[in-house]
């Protein structure tokens, strides 16, 4: 069994930069991602709120870190964490390939898409119902898009499917958008995007595949349906947190934590979206990051 002094769960930018601080600490850093490094953001067409770099797509910000750590040292694994047990002075990972010990664990595991919750919706994923427009937009160029969801990735999805698709219809469940102010305001001036308040998707139809979608005004009760093989679903995410639940304290899902990411457990630290925290952003994420990093080397040393 590989032993490590810390054990990173989740390859996006808490996580990565937490095993950058670690390694510039001469620990021994193992990262655990289940799907792709780079998390959320690497599917983002677009960050430009990061300091000094004015404007970098998502992919390419992640690349960047993921070979900065990899020089350092850090040791990658695509597997899922199924299990974390406590052991005297280690912990014991369990994964769906293999067991791992290491004297420290850092959860950066982020969120996974918030479904709408209807009926068909898992059926058409890949048949028309996508959470990721950099993912699939391209299978959709120069038809019409259906959006739903009314913030920043919703608003970062309209600008970049306007691009290559003649209108971009985006549905949105209040009557207001929620996010950056320039943003928005790409969105508003942008000409191809059809911005349509206080809609409540109520249905999807079709046999082997999204044929259409059935929205139910909320001001109105008016119900209104749409021919469409496509909708992008944008409308926030979701912890999963449910594996660690026994080392951690859960609030709604998502990690509790100090200023420092300590958890209830000495030697577990959060960082990142799947803590409990008010700002989500890349720069809040690396942040989280090199703290718990600091902190689970002090934990370390300490020992």
């Amino acid at each position: 069994m590989k032993r490590y002094d810390i054990i990173i769960v989740g390859g996006g930018p808490a996580g990565m930069t937490a095993a950058l601080y670690a390694l510039r600490n001469d620990k021994k850093v193992l990262v655990l991602e289940k799907e792709s490094f780079g998390g959320q953001i690497a599917t983002s067409p677009r960050l430009e709120n990061y300091p000094t770099i004015p404007s970098i797509s998502g992919s390419e910000w992640s690349d960047l870190v993921f070979s900065q750590i990899t020089e350092l040292g850090a040791e990658f694994e695509l597997e899922e964490v199924e299990s974390v047990v406590k052991e005297d002075k280690f912990f014991l990972v369990k994964t769906n390939y293999n067991e791992y010990k290491s004297g420290a664990i850092i959860l950066a595991n982020g969120v996974k898409p918030r479904k709408m919750g209807i009926e068909k919706e898992d059926e058409f994923v890949g048949k028309g119902i996508s959470y990721c427009a950099v993912c699939d937009g391209p299978f959709y160029k120069g038809k019409e898009i259906y959006l739903v969801g009314d913030a920043n990735t919703a608003l970062q999805y309209a600008l970049l499917l306007s691009t290559y698709c003649p209108k971009v219809h985006m549905l949105t469940l209040f009557d207001k958008l929620f996010g950056d102010s320039i943003l928005i305001n790409r969105v508003l001036q942008t000409e191809n995007i059809d911005i349509r308040h206080n809609l409540s998707l109520v249905e999807l139809k079709g046999d082997k595949e999204l044929e259409s979608v059935v929205f139910k005004n909320t001001k109105t009760d008016d119900t209104v349906e749409f021919a469409t093989n496509n909708l992008f679903i944008a409308i926030g995410q979701v912890p999963q947190n449910e594996a660690f639940k026994d080392l951690v304290e859960l609030d709604h899902g998502f990690v509790v934590t100090d200023e420092l990411m300590n958890t209830k457990t000495p030697g577990v630290f959060a960082a990142g979206d799947t803590r409990k925290k008010e700002n989500k952003q890349v720069i809040t994420a690396c942040n989280d990051g090199a703290v718990a990093a600091m902190s689970a080397v002090k934990y370390l040393n300490s020992l």
